[in-house]
């Protein structure tokens, strides 16, 4: 019964390329937003979309394969749980941040590798073959 305690599972777009940042100890984090759609019928009968918005986190290995596998529109899966953190803002005012921290991702749709284009840091994704890969961490 302990995996249904603090236990979420979304499919989604990731809304914009991760954030990748190396730590002093050499451990990587990524963050990124996630859009997850639902879509219904109003009263007059047209469909409706609705989009929330969540904010994702992943260490270590899951976040290396998110940055070298996934970029702004890509349709991903996270698994993990949700996490909330107060810190003080510039304006000395307290704020809240509620987060989905990875435990594991499965990379949806065709796969993709991002290489430099031109040397730069800009990257372009490369299509392939295979439809579907999991990269699992338990975060520590």
């Amino acid at each position: 019964m302990s995996n249904f305690r603090n236990h979420v599972q979304l499919v989604g777009n990731v809304g914009d390329d991760p954030k990748v940042t190396s730590l002093e100890s050499g451990r990587k984090v990524a963050r990124f937003p996630l859009a997850t759609n639902e879509y219904y019928k109003n009263g007059k009968g047209e469909k409706v979309q609705s989009t929330d918005w969540h904010q994702i986190v992943a260490w270590g290995k899951t976040a290396e394969i998110l940055e070298k596998y996934t970029s702004k529109g890509s349709e991903v899966g996270i698994r993990g749980k949700i996490k909330t953190r107060s810190f003080t803002a510039d304006d000395g005012n307290q704020r809240y941040v509620t987060e989905i921290v990875a435990d594991e991702v499965l990379l949806l749709g065709a796969k993709t590798e991002t290489e430099p284009v031109n040397g730069s840091k800009n990257t372009t994704a490369k299509k392939a073959e295979t439809p579907k890969r999991k990269a699992n961490e338990k975060a520590a």
